[in-house]
């Protein structure tokens, strides 16, 4: 019986503003990206509901001949004052009704919250703003202590100052104090719930400084210990990063159709290895509005960007609000500070673009304006060895040949030499062993001083 609760589909609706000044194809795009949000939360969207307005209403996000629309939708029925307000915004009374149960709103921009109250009240239904949908499944996505930690306390930001509206709803019992009777000088309902809040975000935040400091010793270890090299996927959600990452390392990552599949930075060595090696890190994937104390709280899962030497910034070129993608990577990248790092475009998925003619003239169009770029599909094995080998020649662009001298007296260090670099001939005397290698200049200075201390 329980599974069958589970397993129940949810149904909700969805709405929007347009505002002055936003396109048609940017408003359809926002919007369709609201209905994967809200899918990825496990909702059906049965119907969206559009208006265009100067601003929102105060009150209530949307308009009064709007919200009754919504309504009779929701409810199937309307009452005299709301089928007075469907006669003034020229809605026919008759117009279809909900099918289905319809379970929440799904709201395409952050609303405040006595508007969200006063929308719920009106339609009859729990309403979910944008930044309330994306913290949701944050929250049900993140996995590692730290992207919890980070994701609790975006909530707290984002629940606090609805503690208010939760007030003004509890009546004067939310403003008792808790002084003797409810008199005194002891605190409100409210500022006891305020007060925990702080204490709670405080130790997370603790929590989280403990983590960084940890992860940041084990980085500075490993890259004390090994010469690597580092490359991080970032782009937009869905935009195909962990098949990539699967496909380039070799590895069983999570591969999900869904947006914020990946929340937990996973980080790998490129397969087949190479000279120098090199780990491949995936991230969390971007998206239009995310609500800033996101941007902010996911700072250090997002670390692996500014750590890197190398950024594959992963485009989805089957979809025609790519240009889109690119903007909002390129906006969350610069708030992070990692706009300098070095960038290869990668454009994906070009196998979902129509059929062959489709992708080659979809293909052309992005090499003409991206001379640079890669224009590939994660499941073609052809194009993944072409990334691997743009990703090598980049590291090993710096690299330089030369000619290494082991002593026979040294040999325990012939291993260094094939793990550091590439051995390209090697030959012998009486002496000992000499090594015709391309290299990392400052690690051939490393081995030649390291086999010199040997020697002597």
């Amino acid at each position: 019986m329980q599974k069958e609760v589970q397993d129940k589909t949810q149904y909700a609706i969805a709405a929007a503003v347009q505002l002055p000044g936003v396109s048609d194809a940017e408003f359809e795009a926002s919007l369709a990206e609201l209905r994967e949000l809200a899918k990825t939360l496990g909702f059906k969207v049965t119907r969206t509901f559009v208006q265009k307005r100067t601003s929102f209403d105060r009150a209530a996000y949307l308009g009064v001949g709007k919200r009754a629309e919504i309504r009779r939708f929701v409810n199937n029925i309307a009452d005299d004052e709301f089928e007075y307000a469907l006669d003034e915004a020229g809605i026919d009374a008759d117009t279809p009704v909900s099918a289905e149960p319809i379970d929440v709103i799904f709201v395409d921009h952050e609303i405040t919250p006595s508007q969200a109250r006063n929308l719920e009240k009106e339609v009859g239904c729990e309403v979910m703003d944008r930044t309330m949908v994306i913290l949701e499944i944050f929250h049900r996505n993140a996995r590692s202590p730290a992207a919890r930690a980070q994701v609790e306390i975006a909530r707290i930001g984002y629940m606090a100052p609805r503690l208010r509206e939760a007030a003004k709803l509890a009546g004067p019992q939310g403003r008792q104090r808790s002084g003797t009777g409810g008199r005194g000088a002891g605190e409100s309902h409210t500022e006891l719930d305020k007060r925990k809040l702080r204490d709670r975000i405080s130790e997370l935040q603790k929590e989280i400084l403990a983590l960084e400091l940890e992860r940041k010793t084990q980085r500075a270890r490993r890259l004390a210990n090994e010469s690597l090299a580092s490359v991080a996927l970032v782009g937009y959600t869905n935009a195909g990063k962990s098949t990539l990452m699967r496909a380039l390392t070799g590895s069983e990552v999570l591969v999900a159709d869904k947006l914020f599949a990946t929340l937990d930075t996973t980080v790998r060595s490129l397969y087949p290895e190479s000279i120098p090696r090199v780990l491949v890190s995936d991230t969390v994937g971007f998206i239009k509005n995310l609500p800033h104390g996101l941007v902010a709280s996911f700072k250090s899962t997002l670390e692996e960007a500014l750590d890197a030497s190398l950024l594959l910034h992963v485009i989805d070129a089957s979809d025609s609000g790519y240009q889109r993608q690119l903007e909002t990577t390129d906006h969350v990248l610069h708030e992070i500070n990692a706009h300098e790092v070095p960038r290869i475009r990668v454009f994906n998925k070009i196998d979902h673009v129509g059929d062959a003619a489709a992708q080659a003239e979809c293909e052309a169009a992005l090499r003409a304006r991206y001379p640079d770029c890669i224009v590939m599909s994660a499941r073609r094995p052809d194009d993944i060895a072409k990334l691997h080998q743009a990703i090598v020649a980049f590291f090993q662009r710096d690299q330089v040949e030369t000619e290494l001298f082991l002593p026979w007296s040294a040999q325990q260090l012939r291993g260094e030499i094939f793990a550091r670099c590439e051995v390209l001939a090697e030959r012998a005397d009486d002496a000992g062993a000499f090594f015709s290698v391309r290299g990392e200049p400052g690690t051939l200075e490393s081995l030649r001083a390291q086999f010199g201390h040997q020697a002597t």
